[in-house]
């Protein structure tokens, strides 16, 4: 599969430059990280949850957890996660699991967690679990532009 359609499109729109970096198969972000031979700090991941007035998609390091107190004092909402049959139905051309954190892309609200802003470069999914999009951090922050920046994550 690769980079889904809409995250190729959006990237495109956005002038992005990237490269493709392949990987053995893997489940976890923190799996993810350790077969790419990447710091686990650089590579961003997407955490979606919602309520009765929608999704919101939170993205930080796949080293961090989403501090849910944080967040709802943050956006006023009682959010808690979107189950996986559900995350099939929003991200259609991705592979279960394997969602993109440049959540702008489908539209989604999105907090971005601060601490990938200080990294040189990031490394997200592309849509699958073999292939990882890699970045310059002012490439990954044009992409993310509509994303409101905040803390609210915590290293694992």
């Amino acid at each position: 599969m690769s980079v889904s359609a809409t995250m190729q499109q959006y990237m495109r729109s956005k002038g992005c430059e990237f490269e493709v970096m392949w990987h053995p198969h893997t489940r976890t972000s923190m799996e993810t990280a350790e077969a790419a031979h990447i710091p686990g700090d650089r590579l961003a991941k997407a955490v979606l949850l919602s309520d009765a007035h929608g999704y919101v998609a939170v993205v930080l390091p796949s080293t961090y957890h989403v501090g849910m107190a944080e967040l709802r004092a943050r956006t006023g909402r009682d959010l808690s996660l979107v189950p996986e049959w559900e995350l099939r139905e929003l991200f259609k051309d991705c592979e279960a699991g394997a969602i993109p954190a440049a959540c702008p892309a489908y539209g989604m609200e999105t907090y971005l967690d601060e601490s990938l802003a200080a990294q040189p470069d990031v490394y997200l999914e592309g849509g699958d679990h073999e292939a990882l999009i890699h970045m310059r951090i002012d490439q990954f922050l044009d992409l993310m532009e509509d994303a409101t920046r905040t803390r609210v994550g915590y290293r694992m």
